[in-house]
């Protein structure tokens, strides 16, 4: 059970990727006070851990209902997977680096605030987009129980969670690493995402053709 935790929670990790999501958040949130950041950060993340909860309980059913099966769906979702983590060993999909001198300052005049856009774009698509969803519902159709469920329950709730802390330091943690800094870890992060993808594409093959497997 632990360690089926750990496995989902490292997938989810490697995909989601909140480090990707840095710069956007930086820009979304430029002007705001610290408070009203962590009202988007808030929002941002609890929209990831519903959203991994939806399809956690409703993929499969979601799938049957639409007749599609769960190999074509593992492979089609694993090739997916697969592009996604091209596109960031390639360092492409980042959002234009904001100012980021004074984020952390608690601004006494305030901008106005947006919660729509915690939701799209910095939640839905940019932290957990097709890939992330084809993912839940991959891992949600390979398990059976109430125990396992919540196994997939937990690291979502997990890795919401680090999101949240990974926006709240957003400032310092771009500071600190730099373009350069955030462009490696996304290409490794891309490297470990492509890992993942090709295990999705051999299961789905698997399933597909069992008597060449």
């Amino acid at each position: 059970m632990n360690t089926e935790i750990i496995k989902i929670i490292l997938a989810f990790m490697v995909l989601i990727n909140p480090f990707s999501a840095l710069t956007l958040f930086l820009d979304l949130t430029r002007g705001y006070s610290m408070n009203n950041r962590r009202k988007v950060a808030r929002v941002a993340c609890l929209t990831i851990f519903i959203t991994i909860s939806f399809f956690t309980i409703a993929g499969e059913t979601l799938l049957k209902t639409l007749g599609i099966s769960i190999g074509s769906f593992q492979l089609a979702g694993g090739i997916l997977v697969f592009l996604i983590a091209l596109n960031m060993m390639n360092g492409e999909g980042n959002p234009v680096k904001p100012d980021q001198e004074n984020f952390d300052v608690d601004h006494v005049k305030d901008a106005p605030v947006s919660m729509a856009a915690a939701v799209v774009p910095l939640a839905i698509p940019m932290m957990i987009g097709p890939g992330g969803i084809s993912t839940v519902i991959i891992y949600s159709s390979q398990v059976s129980g109430i125990l396992q469920v919540s196994a997939i329950l937990i690291a979502g709730l997990f890795i919401s969670l680090f999101c949240y802390l990974a926006l709240m330091a957003a400032g310092r943690i771009s500071r600190l690493l730099g373009d350069t800094g955030l462009n490696i870890m996304s290409r490794i992060m891309g490297m470990l995402l492509a890992a993942v993808s090709i295990e999705i594409i051999v299961n789905g093959l698997r399933t597909l053709f069992p008597s060449l497997m």
